[in-house]
């Protein structure tokens, strides 16, 4: 998993191969790919290579997934005894990227895709095993409330025998 460190609009964001990050609003369409110009480190496994500023031959692409809003920030100024009460609030833009390509220019990677096939397999085998599981699971909760049942009953007996004792 390729892991890195770039800079979009004076702030650093880690971006990792195949998620997505949000990054302050974009002047780019919806769908349109393109690369960050200032990527400050790169992580592969075991080799890092970080900038002095910059890494230069690492390329950083992203696609642009949509434009969002952030949450609504509120700020209330009050002075007390003064009758001053002001109310504003925000909502910040942002535009979500999803990360295409860590790595050089030029460079295809065939380990990223090999490494894919088999979780597909693993989560289609939990599947499998939940409902194996699921099946089961009524089959066992009929047989213990039939043994409660026969438990119960016997106690039953007892107890409106000792209340015909009463009498």
């Amino acid at each position: 998993m390729r892991t890195a460190i770039v800079e979009s609009g004076g702030k650093q964001y880690h971006a990792v191969e195949g998620s997505m990050i949000d990054v302050d609003r974009l002047a780019y369409e919806v769908g349109k790919s393109f690369d960050f110009e200032r990527v400050l480190l790169m992580l592969d496994d075991d080799v890092v290579m970080v900038g002095t500023p910059t890494v230069g031959e690492v390329k950083v692409s992203a696609t642009v997934v949509e434009h969002v809003k952030g949450p609504k920030v509120i700020s209330f100024k009050y002075r007390p005894k003064k009758r001053i009460r002001v109310k504003g609030g925000h909502r910040h833009q942002y535009t979500r990227l999803m990360i295409d390509f860590i790595g050089k220019a030029g460079e295809e990677r065939k380990a990223a895709k090999k490494q894919a096939a088999p979780k597909v397999e693993a989560v289609e085998a939990k599947e499998e095993a939940r409902v194996e599981k699921q099946a089961q699971a009524p089959k066992e909760a009929a047989v213990k409330k039939s043994e409660k049942k026969t438990e119960k009953t016997p106690a039953a007996k007892k107890s409106t025998a000792k209340k015909t004792d009463k009498k």
